[in-house]
């Protein structure tokens, strides 16, 4: 009966409303919806960021291979 009494003591703690206040989300649509050309736009600055410093270390692999340890 004792563990009984401890489960349900652990399953209410869990169960009281967190201290901190949760974040009040809501889901809606843009209020400025963006153009075709601030897509291409955007595409292109993140295609950039990610293929630019793989493009240098593959086009530099030889130079990283042959460094002395």
């Amino acid at each position: 009966m004792r563990a009984f009494q401890r489960g349900s003591q652990l399953l209410a703690a869990a169960l009281r409303t967190p201290r901190a206040p949760r974040a009040q989300l809501k889901s809606q649509p843009p209020e400025h919806p963006l153009s075709a050309a601030e897509q291409t736009i955007a595409f292109a600055i993140m295609f950039t960021s990610f293929m630019l410093p793989t493009g240098w270390v593959l086009a530099n692999l030889h130079h990283y291979k042959s460094r002395p340890e």
